[in-house]
This record gives C-alpha cells, structure tokens and sequence, in this order.
C-alpha cells in the first residue's frame, strides 16, 4: 500500500508538476526576477498555464481512455481541445497538423511529415507534453517506441521524436528513483545519453553530465545547452535544471524559468521530472491550490497510476 502511495504522488507530481511549471514559467517572461516572479505568483488568484499543459491533459486522457497508445484517438483529442481553447498559446505546427488532418484527409504522422518543407518539426513540442507518456509505459521495455509513436502526431524530425522520447525516459526513471537516497546524477544521464539516438541530442546531455560534475551555474548552463524552442537546445537544459537542484522543485523550477529563453516550456519539462521524483508533495501548496485545473490534472494522474 505504501508503494502504490508513493507511486500516485510521483504520477500526480509529473503532470501537477508540468502544470505548476508551465505556469509560473509563463508568468517570468513578464516578471523575469526571482524577487518578482515570485511576488507575480503570489498576486496571482489563478495560475494559469498554457499549451503545453493543454496538451499533456490531452496525452493523459488519451491513455486512460483507450487503455494504451493510439495515434488516431491522440490525435483526434489534441486537436478537439486546441479547437475548444486556441488561445492557450499553440505555435503554429500543431493547428497546422489538425487543420491538414481535416481538410486533406492525412493521417497525423502524414500531415507532421509536411512541416517545414517536408523535414517535420525538430521542436519541443512534443517533449513538453510527453510526461504521461513517462508515467503509464514507465515498466515498459519500449517506452522510447511509445514515446516515438507519441511525438510523431505532430513531429516528424528525427530530433524532434528523440528529444521527446529523452524527456519521457528522464520522468519515468525519475518515477524509479528515491528521493531519499543520494541521486546517481552521472548515471543518470548517462542512461538518457543512451537512450538518445541522434548525434545533437548526445553530444548536448554529454555535456549535462559535466556540467553538473563542474557544478557550472544555471545562467551559463543555459547558454551553452540552450533554452530555446529546438529540443535539442531546450529539453538538456531541462534535465540540467533537475540534477541541480534535485532536492528543491522550487529551485528546479527558478532555474528553468529564470534563465531565458522559452520559460514556460522549461518550466514544464523539468518540473515534470522534479514532480516525478519528488512527489506531488514538494510542491508548494499554495501553488497546488492556485494551479487552474488542478484536481483535473490530480484526476487524470490517479488515473494513470492505478494502472501498476
């Protein structure tokens, strides 16, 4: 019973995790100082999140829904729910994907394929929704085939797949760990350099592994390993994030989102990890509480889990 308990807090910390992430990460593109941020989220009645959230709801419910992973059904309910909130803050690759779906009659994958003059999209998009995906297949001896059938909905490129396939292995080893217990940072990573299987995805967590072996800031972390929307130059930064501070989801989070580049997306990606690990305890309450959605999020999650 204590393990199942224990498993349900990590499930609800991912997806409560990327929430909260999400969230105060957006807010610190308009408050981008520890001191004002955090005065920002507490104004704040509502902590309001964008797509990226959106989206990983939808990767949830899909799952529990059709008891496993099914492009079709994936698909069809990112789509419905980008139409019933558009203003959440979508770039511009997945309304393109639904829009091609429903007007030249292409499946998913196809209509990813089209992107970017064929090449596909190599963002983090579909990292930034893929914790669920971490959670239901974490015992899985493919979770990396699953998390790939998952991205390809909307990404097409091989680094856009890989880097979302990473940031699915990163939250189900994290789900793995105990937080109790000193963290194998250098073997950590070194699984997801493994599990990585294009060159820029390695080459970057290469390079997390001796950053944190140098103990090198988070400022100059992010400008070599990059924060931007290429998840090849975002999700190793999210990891990096995570290592540093993997006692603290308060210091995981500032560290993603105080540093640049696409804030709410960092926030997302290694609040995910944080939460799994962690457990949906280490996050503040207030920020539980104020998190728009959040029993939906904590439903979905209970969800998940009760499949182990």
């Amino acid at each position: 019973m204590t393990e199942r308990l224990e498993r349900r807090g990590k499930f609800v910390g991912a997806l409560v995790g990327t929430g909260v992430g999400d969230a105060i990460g957006e807010l610190a593109f308009r408050h981008p100082t520890r001191e004002g941020l955090v005065a920002a989220v507490d104004r704040q009645e509502k902590l309001i999140y964008t797509d990226d959230t959106a989206m990983a709801i939808g990767v949830a419910s899909s799952l529990v829904q059709v008891g496993g992973l099914d492009q079709q059904h994936l698909g069809d309910t990112l789509r419905k729910n980008y139409r019933c909130e558009p203003w959440r803050g979508y770039a511009s690759g997945p309304p393109t994907v639904f829009t091609r779906v429903e007007c030249d009659g292409l499946s998913y994958p196809e209509a990813a394929e089209t992107l970017y003059d064929g090449q596909g999209s190599f963002g983090n998009g579909a990292a930034m929704r893929i914790a669920a995906i971490g959670l239901f297949f974490c015992e899985s001896k493919d979770l990396y085939g699953n998390a790939c059938e998952s991205a390809s909905v909307t990404h097409a490129h091989p680094i856009g797949i890989d880097g979302a396939a990473v940031q699915a292995q990163a939250v189900a080893q994290a789900v793995k760990l105990d937080p109790s217990a000193p963290l194998p940072a250098a073997d950590y990573v070194q699984m997801l350099q493994d599990t990585a299987r294009t060159p820029e995805m390695k080459q970057k967590l290469s390079r997390v592994r001796e950053l944190i072996r140098q103990e090198v800031p988070c400022r100059a972390a992010a400008e070599e390993l990059g924060s931007g929307v290429a998840v090849h130059q975002s999700q190793p930064f999210a990891v990096y994030c995570f290592l540093q501070h993997p006692g603290s989801f308060v210091e995981a989070l500032f560290c993603a989102a105080l540093n640049g580049g696409d804030r709410d997306t960092m926030g997302a990606m290694s609040c995910a990890i944080a939460g799994a690990y962690l457990g949906v305890q280490a996050i503040p309450a207030l920020w539980r509480e104020k998190l728009e959605n959040y029993h939906q999020l904590e439903r979905v999650a209970d969800r998940l889990s009760a499949t182990w």
